[in-house]
């Protein structure tokens, strides 16, 4: 009996270890999501920035006659 209670303790300590470990996994996946999406949200604006500049620029050259 003693030893089956000792085995399920054993079970029950790496459990709880595998479960503050995929916390602890998650949580910095979730931090470098945030902060791939920031990067990503960063590039498009500079993307549509550029984009308006070449348009502008576009806008600058004579049209052939």
């Amino acid at each position: 009996m003693n030893d089956d209670i000792g085995a399920l303790e054993q079970k029950l300590g790496a459990l709880i270890a595998h479960t503050r470990a995929l916390r602890a996994a998650n949580e910095s996946l979730r931090r470098d999501l945030a902060a791939c999406q920031e990067r990503n949200r960063q590039l498009v604006l500079r993307m549509e920035q550029a984009s308006e500049r070449v348009d502008a620029l576009l806008g600058r050259i004579p049209a052939d006659e």
